[in-house]
């Protein structure tokens, strides 16, 4: 068989799983966990043997026209170069853990066949955007993946949280798509064609007619599909999802694919010096603001969303410099590392009954309780922190070197504002990283006071995806010189000058927040209840403890009965670090409140006058034209009353009305 066909088999196989899961879940539903697990494992496997086939050589190139259009061509093609085989292995390897993981994740949930269903049908989405060859059918997986978001961050839609969440992620990164699709549109007209190939082409010879206005316009798209400044507020606020669904959303689906995309059209961004610039200026803010909210967050999954923002900061950065090999390993890497930690995340809400990490912080011995999550989470950690030899130090290294490379004067096409930006915002968020992936490790696993519930061993569909997917958040890195045809020949080697930046940045990080925990820890355990904080803050913490609690309906579907959340005072070095900062990080910066006030309130306005135009005035002519016949009808109604004499009697009357009339216009003429 060759390469293509078994290329077109990878995506299709999730395809005809999720079809079938969708069809049969209800009347057949032991076929339901089976057409789940394999034709995603199936196609994880071809992905593979794709990948060996293709050998990071030249870029396999094939095409069939869909259907004539008349003016620009539509057509299935595929494109499997380096980076497109080496991400559809991880979209295979994240998505096929993440069914096993839920198979017993989800094991009581009444609606596990429609979830299973979906999660299949966004991988197979996914892998039509990593494979396609023409830009038309990236966009049909590209859409896919927004509509499938939507009903699995909605998964439990009978709470407010789930609802708001799932309809809020919709609506941004439609937002962000309508620019891109007249991007799309724009990019397609000066190049002729929707095929990568050609447009790439046509790139280089110099033909597009508008390079940074479409530059800009696909920029808004990828800022919403991969949640960047400022259309990342939907990521934190789809952690009401599955926790499963956030690990497929976060490592290899969804965000992903805007970052893929634009290492797909690099050249493109390329050709404008001034969108590199917004790219870098994007990715800076991104990076630097969502590790300070990371730092205050006390649910443990939005601490993880908000880590997927800056992470993905730094591949954007990469992209910024001209680096997309840079981009595409971190994002290899990350993927590997960030599905480990979310789905360790739901192992530990399984055990601790809250996502609360002040409630944890007040729970001892968890650890101890579910140790595969433990040992793989501090792995997962450490290559987050980018701490050596962890694939996280590697692949972040490769962003650092790019963007000093870049501020040295030494790109291309990349300005040195773009790398000075990306260097000095890559380093300060390697110290907050380290900073909040230590906190959350301390107030997770080193917490104080009552024992943590012990409900006996995980299953092994949780723990033995864990230890699989820990593999490769430690040895993926050590990849990046066998791996280099695969990522164009570059060498992704880390320099001594970014070591020792962004390693002595981290290692700073996670002393400090080590330190300030101790104190707080020692605050806390010395001075009687409600010495150590105020009323009003141990209120806040208990509060927060129960609303995380409350909130996720995932804690209440799959664990057992949980002793209520622990009050009292939580060690959080969050608070310290951050000082007055913090209450303003907590809520994101506020930008929820900003965009109500800049957007929702006027658009809502706005439709409020629109209404009351339409029911008020528009309406009240519709009611008029309507009003005078149904008075001339009633008049005539009054005229018919049945007696045959008072016709007969009007008859006359107006026939001597008429002879009268007749005779005087005869006179008047004749006198005339």
């Amino acid at each position: 068989m060759s390469t293509p066909t078994l290329a077109v088999l990878v995506p299709l196989l999730p395809f005809l799983g999720a079809l079938a899961g969708l069809l049969l879940g209800r009347t057949a539903p032991g076929f339901v966990k089976p057409l789940a697990i394999l034709p995603t494992l199936g196609a994880a496997v071809l992905a593979v043997l794709v990948a060996f086939r293709q050998g990071g050589g030249k870029a396999i190139d094939t095409a069939t026209e869909l259907t004539p259009t008349g003016s620009v061509p539509i057509e299935l093609s595929l494109h499997l170069d380096g980076f497109a085989v080496l991400v559809a292995v991880l979209v295979g390897l994240v998505a096929t853990c993440v069914q096993v993981y839920s198979t017993a994740y989800l094991r009581d949930d009444p609606r596990y066949p429609s979830y299973a269903g979906l999660v299949s049908l966004f991988t197979s989405a996914m892998l039509l955007v990593v494979y396609s060859g023409d830009l038309m059918v990236l966009l049909v997986g590209w859409e896919v993946m927004g509509i499938c978001s939507y009903f699995l961050v909605g998964h439990y839609w009978e709470t407010e949280a789930a609802r708001s969440a799932s309809l809020k992620a919709f609506l941004v990164t439609k937002l962000g798509d309508v620019p891109f699709l007249i991007g799309l549109f724009a990019l397609a007209t000066d190049a002729g064609s929707f095929r990568i190939t050609k447009i790439l082409g046509t790139v280089a010879a110099g033909g597009l007619d508008h390079p940074t206005l479409i530059a800009l316009l696909l920029l808004a798209g990828v800022a919403g599909k991969s949640a960047q400044f400022p259309l990342h507020t939907w990521l934190p606020d789809a952690m009401a999802g599955p926790t499963p669904v956030s690990a497929l959303i976060h490592a290899a689906t969804m965000v992903a694919a805007g970052v893929y995309f634009v290492a797909r059209l690099l050249p493109v961004f390329a050709a404008s010096r001034a969108a590199l610039v917004v790219m870098a200026v994007m990715a800076a803010v991104t990076m630097v603001g969502s590790a300070l909210a990371a730092l205050a967050q006390d649910d443990i999954k939005r601490v993880l969303a908000y880590s997927t923002i800056g992470q993905l900061g730094y591949m954007t950065g990469a992209l910024a410099v001209g680096d997309r090999s840079a981009a595409v390993f971190h994002l290899l890497s990350h993927g590997a590392f960030k599905a480990l930690l979310f789905l360790g995340a739901g192992v530990i809400i399984h055990a601790a009954g809250t996502n609360s990490l002040s409630a944890m912080s007040r729970m001892r011995g968890l650890p101890g309780r579910i140790p595969d999550a433990f040992w793989t989470m501090t792995i997962a950690l450490l290559a987050l922190a980018a701490i050596p030899p962890f694939a996280g130090f590697f692949s972040k290294e490769a962003v650092l070197v790019a963007a000093e490379h870049t501020a040295g004067g030494h790109s291309e096409f990349a300005p040195s504002a773009a790398g000075w930006l990306v260097l000095v915002a890559g380093v300060l968020t390697a110290l907050l990283t380290a900073a909040y992936a230590t906190r959350l490790w301390l107030m997770a696993f080193r917490g104080r006071g009552a024992a943590a519930p012990d409900h006996g061993k995980e299953p092994v569909a949780m723990t033995g995806v864990l230890w699989l997917l820990a593999i490769p958040s430690v040895g993926f890195g050590l990849l990046a010189g066998p791996l280099a045809d695969f990522f164009d020949g570059h060498e992704l080697t880390p320099s001594l000058t970014t070591s020792v930046l962004g390693t002595g940045a981290a290692v700073v990080g996670g002393v400090l927040t080590y330190a300030l925990w101790q104190r707080a820890e020692a605050k806390a355990v010395l001075a009687p209840a409600g010495a150590a904080a105020t009323r009003a803050e141990v209120s806040q913490a208990v509060a927060a403890a129960a609303e995380s609690a409350a909130e996720t309906p995932e804690v209440g579907e799959v664990t057992h009965d949980h002793p209520a959340v622990p009050a009292g005072p939580a060690a959080d070095p969050g608070r310290a670090l951050l000082g007055p900062l913090h209450r303003h990080a907590a809520a994101g910066f506020h930008l929820d409140a900003v965009y109500d006030r800049l957007f929702v309130r006027p658009v809502r306005a706005a439709a409020g006058l629109v209404r009351f135009l339409d029911r008020e005035v528009v309406d009240s002519y519709v009611r008029g034209a309507g009003l005078a016949p149904r008075l001339l009808g009633g008049l005539v109604r009054r005229a018919q009353t049945g007696n045959v004499q008072s016709y007969l009697s009007a008859l006359l009357a107006g026939a001597v009305v008429l002879a009268i009339a007749t005779a005087v216009l005869a006179n008047v003429n004749a006198g005339s």
